[in-house]
């Protein structure tokens, strides 16, 4: 199963100079947790900022959400998938990676859409594998265990 089959389209992004109120309300608006942040005008993703980034820089800063610029907070290390790439290569993307969702990306780094874990689960073969490629129930809950786990100290 090819990534551009399942992913999110019309993906709304923001660039390094929104403030996080802007990031918020995208994420308000779109029912997501990330927005990629995109130099214009080609939309090459240059980074993303999660709910998580979000709360986090509120909690620890003495300024208001639109004080707060995306660049002082946005993670610039980007894992990211392509169109025409397996969703199974994906998966274990973010298994590796701990991230539940990965940018797509065409041509020359501009953003495409965004594949979720969620349109993952949303389009797992139930009952195992019944086509090549397929992605079963198994598989998804084993990337989801590997995000999850907690990071042992060394």
């Amino acid at each position: 199963m090819k990534v551009q089959e399942i992913m999110t389209r019309d993906v709304e992004a923001c660039s390094v100079d929104s403030d996080l109120a802007t990031a918020a309300a995208i994420m308000w608006r779109n029912d997501c947790g990330v927005v990629p942040v995109v130099e214009e005008p080609d939309r090459r993703v240059i980074g993303v900022i999660t709910d998580r980034d979000i709360c986090m820089a509120c909690a620890t800063r003495d300024r208001r959400p639109a004080e707060i610029r995306v660049a002082e907070v946005m993670s610039g290390q980007v894992f990211s998938c392509t169109p025409r790439g397996e969703v199974k290569t994906a998966l274990r993307t973010m298994a590796e990676q701990r991230v539940r969702r990965l940018p797509v990306i065409g041509p020359r780094g501009a953003l495409v859409g965004i594949l979720s874990l969620k349109d993952i689960v949303l389009h797992a073969q139930r009952g195992g594998t019944r086509t090549t490629g397929a992605i079963t129930p198994a598989d998804v809950l084993d990337a989801y265990r590997s995000i999850c786990e907690q990071l042992q100290p060394a």
